[in-house]
């Protein structure tokens, strides 16, 4: 399997449990701010949190 990561940034895990996007997502994934949900899994193998952009299934049936 080909390693596709890429690091963007490093950032702090605020109090109420939110974590900052370093602006590189909105270019590098077509996101919107405000608009678009992330599908998050965990990666217990190598303690990873993955994000993918969340598809309506109307939205992949097109």
């Amino acid at each position: 399997m080909k390693d596709t990561k890429i690091y963007l940034d490093t950032y702090l895990l605020q109090q109420d449990m939110r974590i900052r996007l370093p602006k590189a997502v909105l270019l590098n994934m077509n996101a919107k701010k405000g608009e678009t949900k992330f599908d998050i899994y965990l990666d217990s193998d190598n303690s990873s949190l993955i994000l993918h952009i969340h598809h309506d299934e109307v939205e992949q049936n097109e």
